[in-house]
């Protein structure tokens, strides 16, 4: 069939589907319903599943590691590098990298006169770890390190755990590569307070000398180095590259490597939402299905005529599918319309769950989502909900192809 035979079909159709204009807008009001929903659920739970990630990377975890090789997999105290800094300016020099942030870790105990409690120590260089992560932002009391002195910054959730205020001395105690236990008093100095509750009940910063001090650790030491990019999806080249330059008792490990299952949360949220995807399709498909064979029944001796007057069952199918198509391609283009300016505000403004933060906190998301549109909801509304439109007219067009002519002229 030509093109202009498909478009002078198309026509047809059009005007087919508002010789029942009731019936019509019900079920159009049903597509435009759930292409509404379908973007607005796809792109919030893409934005809080984006911003989960996000918030780990940036809170702690960065973009790409460097450590000694082994260290992730087993992070004993023992297993540091050295030259630090020098290979702190070598990542740094690398294009695509914006920061660069070393780190000494370890888990204690930190101890206040009324209670104490495990954490991970980390000893970072101020100036430094505040272009990596946005932990300097998250201050809610006191100030930031500014690396001099015994200062630590914790949690505002630790801190009441240790029952400590600004200005109380806390007693953070580590094992040492030689076995022996080390030890300093600590004053504190600010509290944060960030979206992930685990977070401010389990870290803890102190200068990174001190720390090295404390462990007993070489002046140009550290376990690792923290870097942000400019870009996340730069992550796996610069592992590669790095690794290929840096000695092999290194070891280059990008967000992936770090936080696997975080990333397969959020590679399998794609995957969950085409389950939200056929709930919606099978409701449309099934409304569908009934407004378009009533239509077919209603319009079976017109069917006959046009059979009779040499219409091909095919060019018969393509009519009544047409209708259904056009009425899916309607009601997505309707569904986006409403749906973009309540998108914009979202976007802007955020969904406020302050309802639910503390449930929130618990994975790690604040309680203001954002959606995020991407390239793959669109593609999914403009493809599946017509398609479904078209899957739905199927079995009325099967059954206006097989009627009787005589028979179905006899109603006329």
């Amino acid at each position: 069939m030509s093109f202009r035979g498909v478009t002078g079909l198309a026509r047809v159709a059009w005007r087919n589907l508002w010789r029942n204009r009731r019936r019509t807008l019900i079920v159009l009001s049903s597509v435009v319903v759930g292409v509404f929903v379908l973007v607005l659920f796809d792109t919030l739970n893409l934005g809080m599943v984006e911003q989960m990630l996000d918030n780990q990377l940036r809170l702690h975890i960065g973009h790409v590691q460097i450590h000694h090789r082994g260290y992730h997999a087993n992070p004993a105290v023992e297993r540091f590098f050295r030259k630090a800094e020098a290979l702190r300016q070598q990542v740094a020099a690398e294009p695509e990298v914006r920061a660069v942030a070393p780190r000494v870790l370890v888990h204690g105990l930190l101890s206040s006169a009324y209670n104490n409690g495990g954490v991970q120590l980390v000893g970072v260089a101020p100036e430094a770890e505040s272009l990596v992560t946005f932990i300097a932002d998250q201050i809610v009391a006191g100030r930031y390190l500014t690396g001099e002195g015994s200062e630590i910054l914790i949690g505002e959730r630790l801190a009441r755990k240790l029952e400590v205020r600004l200005g109380d001395r806390v007693v953070a105690m580590a094992a040492r590569p030689d076995g022996q236990i080390g030890s300093e008093v600590f004053r504190v100095v600010g509290l944060f307070r960030t979206v992930s509750a685990d977070f401010d009940r389990t870290m803890a910063f102190i200068p990174i000398d001190r720390a090295r001090a404390m462990l007993g650790l070489p002046p140009d030491a550290a376990h690792e180095l923290a870097v942000l990019l400019d870009d996340v999806r730069q992550a796996d080249a610069l592992k590669t590259r790095l690794q290929a330059a840096l000695p092999d008792t290194l070891e280059v490990l990008t967000y992936r490597d770090v936080v696997p299952l975080l990333v397969m949360q959020r590679d399998l949220y794609a995957e969950m939402m085409y389950l939200f995807y056929l709930i919606i399709g099978v409701a449309l498909i099934f409304g569908i299905i009934n407004a378009m064979l009533m239509a077919v029944l209603e319009r079976l001796p017109e069917f006959g005529v046009l059979r009779a007057l040499g219409m091909s069952e095919g060019r018969l199918f393509l009519l009544v599918s047409l209708e259904s198509l056009l009425l899916g391609l309607l009601g997505t283009a309707i569904g986006w319309a409403l749906s973009l300016p309540v998108y914009a505000y979202l976007a802007r403004h955020g969904l406020d769950l302050a309802v639910f933060s503390e449930a929130l906190a618990a994975f790690g998301v604040g309680s203001v989502i954002y959606p995020r549109l991407t390239l793959r909801v669109v593609w999914n509304a403009w493809l599946i909900i017509p398609l479904v439109a078209w899957l739905g007219a199927l079995y009325p067009a099967w059954r206006a192809i097989h009627v009787e002519p005589v028979e179905a002229m006899r109603a006329v």
